[in-house]
């Protein structure tokens, strides 16, 4: 019997034929996934190609495999069954011989992710052949098709999803080729983010609904993409906020999945149309987040919300690898507007906040004009520096970014006094309003307690970065020492902050040390010596008595050492 059934595998002819008797049986004709046989036969017919190598045989078998495709896309809104493993073979026909017979298969691709596994994914099994399908051809899609997989990006995430961390290693390794266009760059970042939130989404569709597999739950929108687009930049060179807009369309199954809310069209859409808009004040988001926060973490989220942060860990490697200066540029905005909204979960934002606060300052390092261009949308954030803890370290980093990089470096002079003049705004009105107050009353509970430790270390970066800046671009040197003078003369703000403005201030006596110490870590001109080393070679003309050691390490009194200057300055 295992020799016929190994005769009959290697007649190509027995094989085709299978395929087209399907199409004269009227049970396998409107239904032909319900005969595991096809399966079978297009599978075997695809190995004796490779193996025959003949463009005949080819020729001979596209037709039968080109029309079996055809009629099961079109069979697939009236089925029960499962098409995908059958279109995935077929599929894989296509790739490999598509040259030979002149079948171009992006529309093919694009009919299977669409009409196929969008209604499929929460199958573990066709979501794990999709997943070793795209890895087996990640080469030739990303090289044939480069706009394939961006495009849908939104329905990969939904597989991923729904099935967890099972598939994450085999997702992983097609997921760069995700943020291969810049059409997709921005827009896969908030996608990420609310991972979570589209699993709670699907969750609660599955609940009102049934099983996921088998209908679509798609909502193809009209693309916004460009008016998205030119709101981003507008808010990186102005500040101005990117509104919230409803959605004007819904989805065909909206009666079915209650998909009426902007919350399910953008959140359970398989294609990208750019930015996406994400509704955090509409009454389907509130709900459900105040469910989530009440109700126990299903499995799902849980799995979710750990691998989330592993996937922007690879978003992030990936941007300041291979990614131009204009998207990330445009990019940090999004950033800073997503660093108090988020899944709320502590751990979990705590990791995705760490992570989106570190690509920050590190783009900000490889790029330090970008502080420059984005000055509005920074200015703006340190506005905002006492609405919520998250604001605050957002503020605390971007002080640290402000002063490091000095203010975007010495061509943008305009643009470090606009940041300066910011510093000293907050800086002015903790000192008039009393925020750190020691003058009010002793006793305070331990939230309020912590509030003042958060932001007199704030308060300690604003000092830094003003002392820094001035350091860089010295035409604000008298203004910050005027400012540096009211901190350290106040006995109204937290000792550690007017203690900071008096050793600044005397730092700033001290030529010879200050801009090695105070100054930016990459100087753009090269008379700057890097931070940490004191030229002494110039001893001789500038005065260094008087150096504050103890500054360094934050010692009080007298320096310690047991040498004299003549020791280590040159003799000339």
């Amino acid at each position: 019997m295992g020799g016929e059934d190994g005769d009959g595998d290697r007649n190509w002819d027995f094989h085709l034929r299978t395929l087209s008797n399907s199409t004269r049986d009227s049970n396998l004709a409107n239904n032909p996934a319900s005969d595991p046989s096809l399966l079978h036969s297009v599978k075997r017919l695809h190995e004796l190609c490779k193996e025959e190598n003949s463009e005949d045989l080819i020729a001979k078998i596209y037709p039968q495999i080109n029309k079996l495709f055809q009629r099961s896309v079109s069979l697939l809104s009236q089925s029960t069954n499962s098409y995908g493993l059958l279109l995935l073979a077929i599929l894989q026909f296509f790739l490999d011989f598509g040259e030979v017979v002149l079948h171009d298969a992006d529309p093919s691709l694009r009919t299977f992710l669409r009409s196929c596994l969008s209604r499929e994914f929460a199958d573990p099994v066709v979501a794990e052949a999709t997943l070793d399908f795209l890895n087996v051809n990640k080469k030739k899609i990303l090289t044939s098709f480069p706009t394939l997989l961006p495009q849908f990006f939104p329905l990969l995430l939904k597989l991923i999803a729904w099935n967890g961390e099972k598939l994450e290693k085999s997702f992983m390794k097609i997921f760069p080729g995700l943020m291969m266009s810049p059409g997709s760059f921005l827009p896969l970042f908030p996608s990420l983010v609310d991972l979570p939130i589209l699993v709670v989404a699907l969750q609660k569709v599955e609940r009102s609904s049934g099983s996921l597999i088998g209908s679509s739950i798609a909502s193809i929108q009209k693309s916004t993409a460009p008016e998205m687009l030119l709101a981003l930049m507008d808010e990186a060179y102005t500040g101005s906020t990117i509104a919230d807009g409803g959605a004007d369309s819904e989805s065909e199954d909206s009666s079915a999945i209650d998909a009426a809310d902007p919350f399910f069209l953008e959140f359970l859409k398989d294609e990208n149309d750019g930015l996406p808009e994400r509704h955090w004040t509409s009454p389907a988001m509130v709900a459900t987040l105040q469910a989530t926060i009440n109700t126990p973490q299903s499995d799902r989220l849980k799995q979710m919300l750990k691998m989330t942060p592993r996937l922007l860990d690879v978003y992030f490697a990936i941007s300041l690898r291979d990614v131009n200066d204009s998207l990330i540029c445009a990019l940090i905005p999004l950033l800073m507007s997503r660093n108090d909204t988020m899944f709320p979960d502590k751990i979990f934002s705590y990791e995705v906040r760490k992570r989106l606060l570190e690509f920050m300052l590190a783009a900000f390092q490889r790029s330090p004009n970008f502080i420059a261009l984005l000055k509005k949308p920074i200015m703006d954030r340190l506005g905002e520096a006492y609405d919520s803890p998250a604001k605050t370290e957002l503020a605390l980093q971007l002080c640290w970014a402000i002063g490091e990089h000095g203010g975007g470096g010495g061509s943008h002079k305009d643009a470090a006094r606009e940041l300066f003049e910011s510093l000293e705004l907050l800086l002015y009105e903790n000192l008039s309003t009393s925020r750190l107050g020691l003058r009010e009353s002793a006793l305070r509970s331990g939230s309020e307690s912590s509030r003042k430790s958060s932001q007199s270390r704030l308060l300690c970066f604003v000092v830094t970065a003003i002392a820094k800046l001035a350091s860089y671009h010295r035409e604000l040197l008298p203004r910050a020492r005027v400012s540096l003078g009211k901190v350290a003369r106040s006995r109204i703000s937290d000792v550690r902050v007017w203690r900071r403005a008096r050793d600044y201030l005397g730092l700033m006596n001290e030529p010879a040390i200050c801009l090695s110490v105070l100054g930016p870590s990459r100087p753009s001109d090269g008379n700057m010596q890097k931070p940490g080393t004191v030229n002494w070679s110039e001893g001789g003309t500038k005065m260094i008595a008087h150096i504050p050691f103890y500054i360094l390490g934050e010692q009080e009194g007298p320096p310690f050492h047991d040498f004299s200057f003549s020791d280590i300055l040159p003799r000339r």
